[in-house]
């Protein structure tokens, strides 16, 4: 069966780093790296030059333009058509919210296998938001800690029912606010990938956000 590979690119400026995920790549037929860049500056003006990737394996610490303001940039200047995964050394709290503020659909440590970073790929291209399971826990303990103290009594707080979420909607929501990937409510639940993720875009709809983060803020906001 033919199927077109996945375009990436990765934009890290530690050359041993970018060596060794494109030996690791390359047994995977279903990823192609289009080009690789050391920083920001050098990713957008190779983003001109050359065949547009559908997704970014993205470093943060980078001279010239660091990974975040590169994120900010690319989807400021190419949305959508353009998914980011940052790929980090370090779960720096600031570092996480910062990079999903300017747009990464996902974030990942470099000490995850291959196979896990592959697999972080697709998710991205589903629609997903893949993260290390360290880094989903810190989000949700930053979270808790954001809105736990700021929530106004005087406020309306809402249920999932006041947004017409089924139960089932209801139970994957829970399931997503804690952080699980969507292979792992998919095994949970005994149903296939492909039912979850109808069932996320229904609940994204229902919700008016479009990603596991927004989903997660909003779980916090209300203490679902």
């Amino acid at each position: 069966m033919y199927f077109m590979p996945i375009k990436i690119a990765i934009v890290d400026d530690n050359q041993s780093i970018t060596d060794s995920l494109l030996l690791n790549l390359a047994f995977f037929e279903e990823i192609e790296v289009v080009f690789t860049s050391l920083n920001g500056e050098d990713l957008l003006e190779k983003l001109i030059e050359n065949d547009l990737p559908q997704l970014l394996l993205m470093d943060i610490e980078m001279p010239q333009m660091d990974g975040i303001k590169a994120t900010f940039e690319v989807n400021k200047l190419y949305g959508a058509d353009i998914k980011v995964i940052m790929l980090t050394a370090f779960d720096q709290d600031e570092k996480v919210f910062d990079a999903i503020k300017a747009g990464a659909t996902g974030y990942l440590l470099k000490d995850e296998s291959p196979a896990v970073i592959v697999k972080a790929i697709h998710e991205a291209m589903d629609g997903g938001s893949p993260m290390s399971p360290s880094i989903a826990t810190k989000i949700l303990q930053m979270l808790r800690s954001n809105f736990a103290p700021k929530i106004d009594p005087i406020v309306e707080i809402k249920s999932q029912t006041d947004f017409n979420l089924t139960k089932r909607e209801i139970e994957i929501l829970d399931h997503i606010s804690k952080g699980a990937a969507y292979k792992q409510i998919a095994d949970l639940l005994f149903v296939s990938d492909k039912t979850i993720k109808k069932h996320i875009e229904n609940i994204y709809t229902k919700l008016q956000i479009k990603s596991k983060y927004e989903a997660m803020t909003l779980a916090m906001k209300y203490n679902w």
